[in-house]
């Protein structure tokens, strides 16, 4: 009875200590994130770093997001073809695809993948800076690593990820349709009036609006944990897991909250 009674307190002290750290890593966020916003504006002044880090967010990452928009719309499309054989006409195949692609399968696979991509490369970058004292010699400097470092990322990855997406839903509904062409024999006409039937602008919209929140997880939680990184290499990669966590598991939750209030 006394072991089992150890055991027991040594399990709820280990479970406040991670409480504990939980909400001070939360209020430590929710401070960082005040700091940063106040710095957007001054990021401005220096529009270069945000057009580089554009440039490294968006365009080098079109490889990776048009592989995976092929895929999506392609496989969607395939088990869609599936499941209505003899039962429902090929017209409705373009209905969803379109409908699933927008609304939530591109903004999400997309973010996704930036999430991997994206914000464990920048959340590895900050966190070498910060282990080998950069960030410290941009304030001897007098510099601001929120203005001249944090903020442009935020700023170009809220950017880009709703420009990857727009790109992401055309290249996924047209993946769509070379499959259900080739293997199903529909026809463009079908396919594409299937995808205009039920097609309102307000879909298109709500998957910007996802990107964009997306797109805020990945950069904040990159900027966050790389700026906080301490001991070295392990903490670099320790904080770059967390980050890949956080961002993914965020996107999800945050992915379902919104589709629940804007699509009711």
């Amino acid at each position: 009875m006394t072991a089992l009674l150890l055991v027991f307190d040594a399990s709820a002290e280990a479970l406040g200590r991670h409480v504990r750290r939980l909400f001070k890593t939360v209020f430590s966020y929710l401070i960082f994130v005040w700091e940063l916003f106040k710095n957007i504006p001054g990021a401005f002044s220096n529009f270069h770093t945000i057009a580089e880090q554009m440039y490294l967010t968006g365009v080098t990452s079109i490889p990776v997001v048009f592989a995976t928009s092929v895929a999506t719309g392609a496989i969607m499309a395939w088990q869609l073809a599936y499941q209505f054989a003899d039962m429902i006409p090929m017209v409705f195949v373009g209905m969803a695809v379109g409908k699933s692609v927008m609304v939530e399968l591109c903004p999400i696979l997309t973010a996704m993948v930036l999430a991997g991509r994206v914000g464990a490369a920048m959340c590895s970058e900050l966190g070498t800076m910060a282990v080998t004292e950069q960030l410290d010699a941009y304030k001897v400097l007098g510099l601001n690593p929120f203005k001249f470092l944090l903020a442009p990322r935020l700023v170009a990855t809220v950017i880009m990820l709703p420009v990857l997406t727009i790109f992401s839903i055309f290249v996924g509904i047209l993946g769509g349709f070379v499959v259900v062409h080739v293997f199903k024999e529909a026809s463009w006409h079908v396919f594409f009036y299937g995808v205009r039937m039920f097609y309102e602008n307000w879909d298109f919209a709500v998957g910007l609006i996802k990107a964009t929140l997306y797109g805020y997880f990945i950069a904040s939680y990159a900027c966050f944990f790389g700026y906080t990184t301490r001991n070295g290499a392990a903490g670099v990669g320790k904080n770059t897991k967390a980050t890949v966590v956080a961002g993914m598991a965020s996107i999800l939750i945050g992915g379902f909250v919104l589709s629940k209030l804007l699509l009711t």
